[in-house]
């Protein structure tokens, strides 16, 4: 099983976003998080807080990997909304790049969503999410950069 191992641990985490998701000339908005995530179920499960004081809220993911199907389903709360969002569902490919797929809703719009887990190292790893409507292109609108604490 090839999974979120690396991420255990604590994070200094980087943000940038589209102030609005479907718009790209919305324009980025830059915040500063933490995140700490712990291991579950031997490497099979794992959750992660994210702490974003400035923006006023905290980010929860709980990453579960489906030993039947060999997928990682990836469910999204925030300290907002207090529910879980739809999973996005996806694995790492042999390049060490992680890619996860799904559908949600944004501002009343049914969206494709993809989560892309790539530059994983030792010390940093990049997130980043877009959306696509209507079977259009990929709109990258969130990049994380995150960095190990310590």
């Amino acid at each position: 099983m090839s999974g979120f191992d690396f991420l255990a641990g604590e994070w200094d985490v980087a943000n940038r976003r589209l102030r609005d998701f479907l718009d790209p000339r919305s324009g980025w908005q830059r915040f500063d998080a933490t995140s700490r995530c712990w291991s579950l179920f031997a490497g099979a499960a794992n959750i992660d807080e994210m702490d974003c004081p400035d923006q006023g809220f905290k980010g929860l993911t709980l990453r579960l990997f489906d030993r039947e199907t060999e997928e990682w389903s990836l469910h999204w709360s925030t300290s907002r909304s207090g529910r879980l969002d739809e999973p996005v569902r996806g694995r790492f490919g042999a390049d060490g790049t992680g890619e996860f797929h799904g559908e949600d809703t944004y501002a009343g719009t049914g969206v494709r969503v993809r989560y892309r887990w790539s530059g994983i190292g030792d010390r940093t790893a990049r997130w980043e999410q877009a959306f696509a409507v209507d079977g259009g292109d990929w709109l990258v609108n969130w990049v994380m950069d995150f960095t190990r604490r310590g």
